[in-house]
């Protein structure tokens, strides 16, 4: 709530009623166009890639190219909000998702509170999301896994970039350590509202600001080694003059070492450490208070490959150290705090196999094992969330071992040369989870582990789709159904939220999850005009002992209708215009059923969660791209118009009585309208 007045009140906000295609090879990273062809005979179903082209060519907000917001536009995928750079997918959460920039996790994915991704688009080669059909190599989350490729530096020559728009800017360096052996990359990235916000003596004691710091490195070895060195890291803070104080940073960094067997086979070892803390500061009407979390994970990743004639082997191991603050926080004389460790291992084996010269199948299994370690407290709980005991185990001691064997299976079969169809089955776990007041992510989410109590979240999925194509590739089209079923998943107690308790496991309950829908979309591929046409029906439902009096109900990120349509238009040499539509259905949310009186005080009452549906949100974005070559430098100018027909979208919607508690009234805020931009680009 504090953030989201934060947010209207500094952004101006208007209240109204109403198969992974990585190739690392020895002297640079290859990225292939994933062509409709590669799409029919791809054998991992559900599995999408974002080329560099189309995440540039996309209109985006404040003029920003972003890789997080470029996923929401695709089938199946969600926005959390109008402002969120997160997303979720078929019908998970965005904290059920995992985030991997070169190996590493990162867990908040979001600067100023969603409104800029955290990755820098000039730090990065491509990414490909997995919605829900994993390959047995990867694991930790229960709904999805984006695996995102860092750039690698010019091992010949320096290049450079440079980025103004008008929130932020941005620059890049590469070039060669030692020439043709070793090179180096590295981008910077900085919004200057804050040098806005002290030209004005309303706003001059505030801060809103973000910066984000990415570097790659790689040194050849020989011509069977090679090391890369991935680090990132952001950073953001949001203050309101004394009243408020909001900061919170992510960093990540990974060191690998790429070995070739041969030509059929390579080992791939990484080191990584990934952590990312908030730390929250209040002081409103005479109370001061301040909250603090982080997550850090430091750990190994052992990875195989080996092509066996037709066949290929993935297999591996991983294992992490954890240790999670679910939070810690001082009001007036008050101070408490809850932080636990633990040791995660996995290992795992993938298969694919060509049966027949029409069918294609990939099985794997993977094996994880989440111990909870002491040097913390635990406990027991009584039904109605009260500690029944204290349990005090030594530092280091394994707490209790959660063992999850996770099948995977993709099958893709050639109906004829320009027809597939592709069937799922994957079972995901994730022992890291998050706890939130709403459905958007924010600083004050609490996050926790599986323990003696919470038990991993495991989720199954079936998945079955058609894929067909034009003969000239110009043309393809798909539909895919699926269904998945969680268990363990978690919500808040009736009567909870993130400050209740300082023991985490005290304000929730664990029951089980449903979604399933149809994912339909067509693309056009070649000529001046390309672009997709996608459309999601989706249902999301929750059911948990003694919420909702045991009933299922409709999860906060259940929405009906999604509907994308994208389109770029070559115009020249010099011009590239784009558009996009976006239309998403009310998501569910909580309101009162009644209120009563205590002291003078309005106190409200819920009987039904989630009964509720939000206002649809859609909007209308459009940009134009000049640009120009020079002898070695090339000039772009980039402009924007987010938000074409000024369309204000629920971000916010609170209850407010009337006067003298007469009446109860729902009022809707909106973070922005129209949204024009412009940005000067040059690459040298």
């Amino acid at each position: 709530m504090f953030l989201s007045t934060l947010l209207l009140t500094a952004l101006v906000a208007m209240p109204i009623t109403p198969d992974t295609l990585r190739q690392e090879q020895l002297d640079e990273v290859v990225v292939k166009s994933n062509s409709a062809r590669q799409r029919l005979r791809q054998i991992q179903t559900g599995a999408e890639q974002v080329q560099l082209k189309d995440l540039t060519n996309s209109p985006q907000l404040f003029g920003e190219h972003d890789i997080m917001r470029s996923m929401q536009l695709l089938t199946g995928v969600k926005s959390e909000s109008d402002a969120s750079s997160s997303f979720q997918v078929r019908g998970g959460t965005s904290a059920q998702n995992q985030i991997l920039v070169d190996i590493a996790p990162v867990y908040n994915v979001g600067h100023l509170a969603g409104l800029f991704s955290a990755f820098n688009s000039d730090a990065l080669v491509s990414a490909t999301l997995y919605k829900g059909l994993l390959p047995a190599q990867y694991g930790g989350a229960s709904s999805a896994v984006l695996d995102i490729i860092g750039k690698t530096g010019n091992k010949s020559e320096y290049h450079g970039g440079a980025s103004i728009g008008l929130l932020s800017a941005k620059g890049t360096i590469e070039g060669p350590i030692v020439k043709n052996k070793a090179a180096f990359l590295v981008t910077a990235r900085r919004s200057y509202m804050d040098m806005f916000l002290k030209l004005s003596p309303d706003f001059k004691g505030n801060t809103l600001y973000f910066y984000d710091i990415n570097a790659k490195a790689d040194w050849t070895i020989n011509e069977n080694n090679q090391l890369f060195l991935s680090f990132f890291t952001g950073h953001d803070r949001t203050a309101l003059e004394d009243m408020v104080d909001i900061r919170w940073n992510n960093l990540s960094t990974s060191l690998k070492w790429l070995h070739h067997f041969g030509s059929n086979a390579y080992a791939q070892s990484t080191a990584y450490y990934s952590g990312y803390q908030t730390d929250n500061g209040i002081d409103f009407l005479g109370m001061n208070i301040w909250f603090s979390g982080h997550i850090r994970q430091t750990g190994f990743r052992q990875d195989f490959h080996a092509n066996l004639g037709n066949n290929r082997l993935d297999a591996g191991l991983q294992t992490a150290l954890l240790n999670v603050k679910s939070a810690e926080w001082k009001q007036v004389s008050l101070h408490e705090k809850e932080q636990r460790r633990a040791w995660d291992n996995a290992f795992w084996l993938n298969l694919m196999v060509p049966i027949t010269k029409k069918l294609d199948v990939s099985a794997g299994l993977r094996v994880s094992a989440f111990s909870p370690l002491g040097g913390s407290l635990y406990y027991d709980l009584e039904d109605n969330g009260d500690i029944a005991w204290y349990y005090n185990y030594g530092k280091n001691q394994i707490v209790k071992t959660h063992t999850v064997l996770e099948p995977r299976l993709s099958v893709n079969y050639q109906l004829s040369p320009v027809a597939s169809l592709k069937f799922g089955y994957t079972r995901t776990s994730q022992n890291v989870h998050a706890l939130r007041n709403q459905s958007t992510a924010t600083p004050f989410d609490r996050y926790t582990m599986s323990s003696n109590i919470v038990k991993p979240e495991v989720a199954d999925q079936v998945s079955a789709g058609l894929f067909m194509m034009t003969p000239n590739q110009d043309y393809d089209f798909s539909a895919e159904v699926y269904y998945r079923h969680i268990n363990n998943v978690l919500d808040y107690r009736d009567g909870k939220s993130f400050a209740s308790e300082i023991e985490i496991e005290r304000l929730m309950l664990a029951g089980k999850g449903k979604g399933y829908g149809i994912e339909l979309s067509a693309r056009k591929n070649n000529g001046r005009l390309t672009g997709w046409i996608g459309y999601t029906l989706s249902w999301s439902k929750t059911k948990i002992d003694g919420i909702n009096q045991g009933r299922w109900y409709d999860a906060n990120n259940d929405r009906r209708h999604d509907i994308n349509i994208v389109a770029m238009y070559h115009l020249n040499k010099r011009w590239n215009l784009s558009a996009s539509w976006v239309y998403n259905s009310g998501q569910a949310f909580t309101a009162p059923s009644g209120k009563y009186m205590i002291e003078d005080n309005w106190i409200y009452y819920y009987t039904e969660r989630n009964g509720y549906r939000a206002p649809a949100s859609h909007h209308l974005d459009v940009s134009a791209v000049w640009s120009k070559k020079y002898r070695n430098r090339t000039h772009q100018l980039v402009f924007g118009i987010y938000n074409l027909y000024n369309r204000y979208n629920p971000f916010l919607i609170n209850f407010e009585d009337g006067e003298y508690g007469a009446g109860t009234k729902a009022k809707q805020y909106s973070l922005f309208g129209i949204v024009p931009s412009v940005s000067f680009n040059i690459n040298f």
